[in-house]
């Protein structure tokens, strides 16, 4: 009996202020599962998540939840995040997977924006291999063009992200204290990434009304992705679980 083959999986990051959950998650169970997972960042960095994340938004809330800082406790320990490798060196072509995860603090700019970046991830999209992203994560992809017709790479498929409805909600709830954290830029996520859709009407789905509950690692009943063939999106940290066990399974 043969053993399953070990996937590699590209996982890009900015230096700092990634998502705690939408990272530590995923990389939590792609591990265990027996996959290699390998962290770039712009110029080989060991990068940092947003540290309102792991000790509470505000008024110790709207942070991640205890066992996802324990992921990264586990995580920031190992190799593969101390060393990074800068996103210009990256052969997409040896990697099996692609996780783009999201975060919404002012250091995701050089991420979210980064046209070195795009490019990787165009030549990564066109292997047709396996591509996850969640939340701002989704932003990548919109802002990616197709080489051959300039369009973004989702151009064509279905699609989830961060909802506005969750976008302005957090804003709305902490501006007050935090200005404009919760608004990475002055365009709403899910504005931007229907405007790259060919019909926003059919291609984007919102998912369920959802402000406070999260799925867990055991139970899904109150997350959402979107599965469209070999890409799978989701919307915010609450959904980090299942997006990572749908991504799992299209890595086969």
């Amino acid at each position: 009996m043969t053993s399953p083959r070990v996937r590699r999986v590209l996982i890009p990051l900015p230096d700092h202020d990634f998502d705690v959950t939408e990272v530590a998650v995923p990389w939590r169970l792609l591990v265990d599962a027996g996959h290699e997972v390998v962290f770039a960042t712009e110029q080989g960095a060991t990068p940092a998540a947003d540290p309102r994340l792991l000790g509470g938004v505000i008024f110790g809330k709207l942070g991640a939840e205890p066992a996802p800082q324990a992921f990264y406790a586990q995580m920031v320990e190992q190799p593969e995040l101390q060393v990074t490798i800068p996103w210009a060196e990256l052969d997409v072509d040896g990697f099996d997977g692609l996780l783009l995860p999201g975060g919404h603090a002012p250091g995701m700019r050089q991420y979210l924006g980064s046209a070195q970046l795009q490019a990787q991830v165009a030549r990564f999209w066109s292997l047709d291999r396996p591509v996850g992203a969640i939340c701002h994560g989704v932003l990548v992809l919109a802002r990616t063009r197709d080489p051959d017709t300039g369009r973004s790479v989702l151009h064509d498929v279905r699609t989830t992200c961060l909802p506005k409805y969750m976008e302005r909600s957090a804003y709305f709830s902490t501006a007050w204290k935090l200005g404009r954290y919760y608004r990475t830029y002055p365009a709403y996520v899910e504005d931007e990434v229907k405007g790259a859709l060919a019909d926003p009407v059919a291609q984007f789905e919102r998912g369920p009304i959802e402000l406070s509950r999260r799925g867990t690692a055991t139970d899904d009943r109150h997350s959402f992705v979107v599965e469209d063939g070999r890409y799978v999106s989701a919307r915010w940290p609450g959904d980090a679980y299942r997006f990572a066990r749908s991504f799992l399974a299209r890595l086969g």
